[in-house]
């Protein structure tokens, strides 16, 4: 065996299909394409189906992606864009088999805890956990109909991206800390179920990522002062620093890893 026919044997995605939110942009694009890259056909849940960059430049690498419309924060419409996907063409769907699932669709609202709001608070949980939630379990229902511990394909696997502030509090976002937590609780509790039937829940812990999340406090001296000073590797990461980790993930390379969040974050939590 060569060595580029090892290494396909353990990372190659080719035939597998990824479903991915949040990935016009940043962290989540740049995953999107790592999974095209290894040979993955990518479906793109948007709310803006107008903006099509991710699925264009997945398509000049030969990949299929398909963008479906669908707002994170409409629970109606999500609870119905698995099966959307998934059901067969007669009944109006589809017809795809989903792999991977990643989600990396997030949003942020930033205020005091004695001032943060009702509404920022529902905002945020909704987009940040409630839509996990809804995906991973319509997802690993359909995975669980698809392959088995017994089955002869590959394992489904279910990435979800969690945060730094799934072991911290972090300072003036207390419902992204609160998602995030969630989330990190949400990899263990599937990951316990759906194990031993043919699934791999894992997730991804982003350090301080310089993304347009992040732009307030990139902008704030002293607090990205206090950040810099903290990160070991003595930079912010960027997008690009998360093709690794998810290639990793989705692949058979990481089939006995189960409930973990792979922290990319420069040797933060390391301090």
């Amino acid at each position: 065996m060569t060595t580029a026919e090892y290494l396909s044997s353990l990372f190659s995605l080719q035939g597998r299909t990824a479903l991915v939110t949040g990935g016009t942009r940043g962290i989540g694009q740049k995953m999107a394409l790592a999974l095209a890259k290894a040979g993955a056909d990518l479906v793109l849940i948007q709310r803006d189906i107008e903006n099509q960059d991710t699925a264009d430049q997945a398509r000049q690498l030969g990949r299929t992606a398909t963008v479906v419309q669908c707002d994170l924060a409409d629970k109606t419409q999500l609870g119905a864009i698995v099966h959307k996907i998934t059901a067969s063409t007669d009944e109006g769907g589809l017809g795809l088999v989903i792999d991977i699932l990643v989600n990396s669709g997030g949003i942020q609202r930033r205020a005091p805890a004695e001032t943060f709001s009702d509404e920022n608070w529902d905002q945020v949980l909704q987009v940040n956990l409630n839509a996990v939630w809804t995906l991973s379990r319509d997802c690993g229902r359909h995975m669980l109909a698809t392959r088995g511990p017994t089955s002869t394909t590959h394992r489904g696997k279910i990435i979800n991206v969690a945060s730094l502030l799934s072991y911290q509090g972090g300072m003036t976002v207390p419902a992204y800390a609160a998602a995030k937590h969630g989330v990190y609780g949400l990899i263990k509790a599937l990951s316990n179920e759906w194990s031993p039937k043919g699934i791999n829940v894992n997730g991804i812990s982003p350090g301080y990522i310089a993304t347009e999340m992040n732009t307030a406090l990139i902008a704030d001296p002293v607090r990205s002062r206090q950040i810099m000073e903290r990160i070991p590797i003595g930079r912010w990461g960027t997008p690009a620093d998360f093709e690794g980790a998810i290639v990793f993930l989705a692949s058979r390379a990481a089939d006995y890893v189960c409930g973990e969040s792979l922290l990319v974050d420069g040797g933060w939590m390391a301090r």
